[in-house]
């Protein structure tokens, strides 16, 4: 049996989404206009990409698209916004020195942005060498692909919104989509709403405590781009110490925001609706706030026992301190869901606590969440589902569901989070190898923690890891191979897994 794909209608619908694309580049024109920096990098982009997309959309001007179709459209679209995005990185580069420069590296930032991994080629030296208008850039393409490009597109076009629950469900976050009315088009635009005014509160706040006095460095931009990155839980900073910048008060105004990007938006639409019961008594929420609240238990007590030494940039003292809760309460809040933003330095901190952190890394936001990971469901099924296999060998004649919330999980849904689990750990030990085994080869010495973060940190869409990959450090020092694989792991782990794979084995199948 032949795969047959209608590959004109998806690169003509990829030509709709860059034309769109290369509108947000006016965001940061708009800072290079009032800082006075690259404006010919953003006006030429913009020319460049807008070009593109028109060429692109001439392919197939009305694209049908079906279930293949869609799979395929939405595994280019990731890979073609985080080429094109490289654009403004290689043209203000050009000629500077920058680690931008190098199309590699380019492409690594922007694939990290997009995906909202946070994980970063760019040391301090690099941060503070490029102009508000790129790192604003570099903001936003966190924030677009937070929510998603593709719901983005459904809310906003008309003519992709025809066929927007075959795109929805191949790049929603999470084994299934939840379709909050009617129309396709109204849920995107319901959960892009909720996403726009969760970042409007988080800038607000911020501001507003530069304004009365509590965050001197927190002006107006670092809000903005703050809040970019961290609704979307993203990670990348202006600064290269991260949050550790800003003030204790900033730090907590955080981390209710950090939890917030981590819960399934679909359940404040109805809150919004004054249906407080369905969010209070989803399994997924009460096991992810409760995951928090463990978590954050645990790691107090470590760095109460001194797990982390005395540092200059937010380190921990040990003893029952504030700052040891909030050492604790931040980097929980921020590793659990894959944001990566950090207060301190837990690169340095003690192997407990970095084993422990490794540990948290894994379980990742909510399905239907910008965060991360494996996510918190599918950990709830796989554990019933042990469960359930356990009892049906003591009692085989008895029939067990596996149920969530009171409903009966799907038979096909439990297959396929077992599949996505399987494929999602077996990535990441293959790649922790290679990334192990290539750093070797150019001579660089790699513990394995540090070979299994960066692995762990990449697929998850995490950001940091530990050694020189911890959160004030960078991956420049990797070779191109392991950079490109890295670049595959994010893009995989922001579509989990199947959407991209699917594509790719269909095709190896073709007759």
């Amino acid at each position: 049996m032949s795969w047959r794909v209608d590959w004109q209608a998806s690169v003509g619908l990829l030509g709709t989404g860059l034309k769109y694309l290369a509108v947000t580049m006016f965001v940061p024109l708009f800072v290079a206009v009032v800082y006075m920096e690259d404006i010919w990098v953003f006006a030429l982009s913009i020319v460049l990409v807008m070009a593109l997309g028109f060429a692109l959309e001439r392919i197939d001007p009305d694209p049908d698209v079906g279930a293949r179709e869609a799979l395929l459209f939405v595994s280019l679209a990731w890979f073609t916004a985080a080429l094109v995005g490289t654009i403004p990185y290689l043209l203000a580069g050009f000629g500077t020195g920058s680690t931008l420069a190098n199309p590699v590296n380019a492409l690594f930032e922007s694939m990290s942005g997009f995906t909202t991994t946070g994980a970063t080629v760019m040391g301090q030296i690099g941060l503070e060498h490029h102009s508000h208008a790129l790192l604003i850039w570099r903001q936003l393409t966190q924030w677009l692909g937070g929510m998603g490009i593709i719901v983005l597109m459904i809310a906003i076009l008309p003519e992709v919104a025809v066929n927007g629950a075959q795109l929805m469900a191949s790049e929603a976050p999470g084994p299934e989509l939840q379709k909050l009315t009617p129309k396709i088009a109204e849920t995107a635009r319901v959960l892009w709403l909720i996403y726009f005014g969760f970042t409007i509160a988080y800038v607000v706040v911020m501001y507003g405590l530069h304004l009365a006095g509590f965050a001197p460095n927190m002006n107006l931009y670092n809000a903005v781009a703050h809040g970019f990155t961290t609704l979307p839980t993203g990670g990348f900073s202006p600064h290269a110490e991260s949050i550790a910048y800003f003030s204790a008060a900033v730090q907590w105004a955080a981390i209710p925001f950090l939890v917030v990007a981590g819960v399934n938006f679909a359940l404040f639409w109805h809150v919004l609706k004054g249906e407080f019961d369905v969010m209070l008594e989803n399994a997924e929420f009460r096991a992810y706030t409760g995951a928090i609240a463990v978590t954050t238990a645990l790691l107090s007590l470590l760095l109460v026992r001194g797990a982390a030494p005395p540092l200059d940039i937010g380190g921990v003292t040990g003893g029952v301190t504030e700052n040891t809760v909030r050492q604790a309460a931040f980097q929980i809040a921020s590793l659990l869901n894959s944001t990566g933003y950090a207060t301190s330095d837990f690169a340095q901190w003690d192997t407990h606590a970095q084993v422990f952190l490794l540990f948290v890394m894994f379980i990742g936001g909510s399905a239907g969440s910008t965060g991360g990971g494996v996510k918190v469901v599918r950990w709830l099924v796989v554990f019933k589902t042990i469960r359930r296999e356990l009892y049906t060998t003591a009692h085989p004649d008895v029939v067990k569901p596996v149920r969530l919330t009171g409903s009966v999980v799907d038979e096909d849904a439990v297959r396929g989070i077992a599949a996505f689990t399987l494929l999602y750990v077996l990535l990441f030990g293959f790649s922790a190898v290679f990334i192990s085994l290539d750093t070797a080869r150019i001579g660089i010495e790699l513990s394995t923690l540090e070979a299994v973060s960066a692995s762990l940190a990449t697929i998850g869409n995490i950001g940091p890891g530990f050694g020189r990959l911890g959160p004030f450090g960078n991956y420049e020092f990797f070779s191109d191979a392991s950079k490109l694989l890295m670049v595959f792991l994010m893009w995989v782990g922001r579509l989990e897994i199947v959407p991209v794979l699917a594509v790719f084995i269909s095709a190896l199948d073709s007759d």
